[in-house]
This record gives C-alpha cells, sequence and structure tokens, in this order.
C-alpha cells in the first residue's frame, strides 16, 4: 500500500505497474505524516483488523538488505507480542544535526535486536548536542519507520487525536472521494512523531546497523556521490578556490560557476536559483514557507 499525494499518482503507478490500483491511497492535500499513518490503518483495518502495519518512508536509501531484513522480522514479532509502537533506530555513526534523536530506556526484550523503551524523543538537535547524545551510546537516529498492530496505532489515534481520528474514520466509512476530498483540507496538519509518539508512553525502539541514509536533505547527495574531487556536481560546473560545494541544475545546458565559496549547496532549477550554508539547509522549508505567503512568489515554491 502506498499513501502519496495528487501530484505524485502517476509517478507511483509508472513504478509500481504492478500495485493494484485499490492498494494506492491518494491524499487530497499534503497533511504531514499523522494523517498518511490513520489513512492507512484504517484502509488495511477494513481488510484485516488483526495485520501488522509498517511505516516506510519512499526517500530512503537501504544498502545492506539482508540485515535490514532480519530487524524488520524482529520488530514484527515484537509487535506481535506487545501492544507497543515500535520505532526503528539508526545506530548513529556521527554527530548530525539534521535527524532526530531517541533516547533508549530499560530492556523490553533482549535478543540479537534488543528492544528499549523510550524515554524521550529530540529533534534536529544543535551540534554539541547531537555530539553529547554520540558520546553517551544511548541514544538512536530516528529513522522515520515503525511497525506496530494496526489495532495498537488506530487504539493510540483515538486516544491522542481524537478530532482527526473521527475526521478519517467517517469519511473513510463513507468509501467515497467526495467526503474525503471536503475533510483532508480540515485535518491539522501535523507528523506521526509530534501527534502520537511523543505523547504515547507505550513506544520501543529497536537499534541496528542496516547501512541507512535519508535522501530528503541536498547533504545526502555528497554522501551517494563524493568522489576524491573537492566538490560534487551534477551538471555543469566551474569553480575558482571552492571547496566542499554541492552544486546542481536540472538543466544540462545551464553552467553554475563559483569563486571563493566553501561548504555551500547551490541549486539551479529551471527559474530558481538556492544558495545555501550546508549546515543550515534545515532551513529550506522556511523559505518554501514565506514564497508561499506571497501570492506574487507562491509559484516558485
Amino acid at each position: 500500500m502506498v499513501v502519496t499525494g495528487t501530484d505524485y499518482r502517476a509517478q507511483v503507478l509508472e513504478h509500481l505497474p504492478e500495485m493494484p490500483l485499490e492498494n494506492l491511497l491518494v491524499e487530497p492535500v499534503a497533511r504531514d505524516t499523522a494523517p498518511a499513518v490513520l489513512y492507512a490503518a484504517l484502509r488495511i483495518a477494513q481488510e484485516d483488523p488483526q495485520a501488522i502495519m509498517g511505516v516506510f518512508p519512499a526517500d530512503h536509501r537501504v544498502t545492506d538488505a539482508e540485515a535490514f531484513d532480519r530487524l524488520i522480522e524482529r520488530t514484527i514479532s515484537v509487535a506481535q507480542k506487545t501492544e507497543r509502537l515500535i520505532t526503528v533506530g539508526v545506530t548513529p555513526t556521527f554527530a548530525a544535526t539534521g535527524y532526530g534523536y531517541i533516547q533508549q530506556g530499560a530492556v523490553l526484550s533482549a535478543g540479537l535486536l534488543p528492544a528499549y523503551e523510550v524515554t524521550r524523543f529530540t529533534e534536529k538537535p544543535d551540534q554539541t548536542t547531537a555530539q553529547q547524545f554520540l558520546d553517551t551510546g544511548l541514544y538512536t537516529w530516528n529513522s522515520g519507520m515503525f511497525v506496530w498492530r494496526v489495532e495498537t496505532i488506530l487504539n493510540a489515534f483515538k486516544k491522542y487525536q481524537p478530532v482527526m481520528f473521527k475526521q478519517l474514520s467517517e469519511a473513510i466509512g463513507r468509501r467515497g472521494q467526495a467526503k474525503l476530498r471536503e475533510v483532508f483540507p480540515q485535518i491539522e496538519k501535523i507528523s506521526i512523531d509530534y501527534a502520537i509518539l511523543e505523547k504515547s508512553d507505550r513506544v520501543a525502539v529497536i537499534p541496528a546497523e542496516f547501512g541507512w541514509d535519508d535522501l530528503g536533505d541536498w547533504n545526502a547527495l555528497e554522501r551517494l556521490l563524493k568522489s576524491q574531487g573537492e566538490n560534487v556536481a551534477v551538471g555543469r560546473h566551474v569553480g575558482l578556490d571552492t571547496e566542499g560545494a554541492i552544486l546542481y541544475t536540472t538543466n544540462g545546458d545551464d553552467l553554475i560557476a563559483t569563486i571563493g565559496l566553501d561548504d555551500v549547496v547551490v541549486v539551479r532549477a529551471e527559474d530558481v536559483t538556492l544558495v545555501v550554508r550546508k549546515d543550515r539547509t534545515q532551513d529550506i522549508k522556511k523559505v518554501v514557507q514565506r514564497l508561499k505567503a506571497h501570492p506574487e512568489l507562491e509559484r516558485f515554491a
């Protein structure tokens, strides 16, 4: 089952032609991950109320498939035996400031891949705090991947997001897209982390290493394409005294020229040019929000 927005429906069908159409859930408008998860959970529950549900973002990269398979088998096993909301934790390899962190508590289930009680979520700490987390050995990155019994997550929505649960369950119960298009814009825009996981005392984490990377950030391009050169460039680039730069153009005929720049991201896409320090890429969303706030600039967002 895939949950996506109207803008990406055709692309999903192109890449997954074998997927039954009834397994493609299209959100009328984007409302972050909590409504998307609830939408899918309600549809799954209609087919199998006892199902185990996994949540996997589309913009992640996994290089160790065997380790990932073992991890998912383990999360399913724990989810089947408990009423816990299982988060997939990634063992951190550096003090990242662009990821959320999960603090591990008491051991809930021992074994080769232990499950721990979650004591705290921290969203994108500063560099000093991230290094402190790394040094303790008690924190994992929050991958944004989850496994749980569909009954468990629905009960959590009933408890912590009763309005959202009522809105979506009534809309989906009618089996019509018209009601869904009417209701979805009214739903609060909120992530599953803030809506459910940070409120619940029934969350567990299973840390693991499986060659994970989050491709939702421009810095990921450097990790994927870094060579022996000083910069990473997709498209034409000429640089003078430029080091540690990420340069990207969507038009093969365009040229990006840089002079005296270090550790920056430069993106040229049609009629928009973005220049940002690599340590500030998380703030791109703020710029997009500003563009959307001005009608004359909204088309650039």
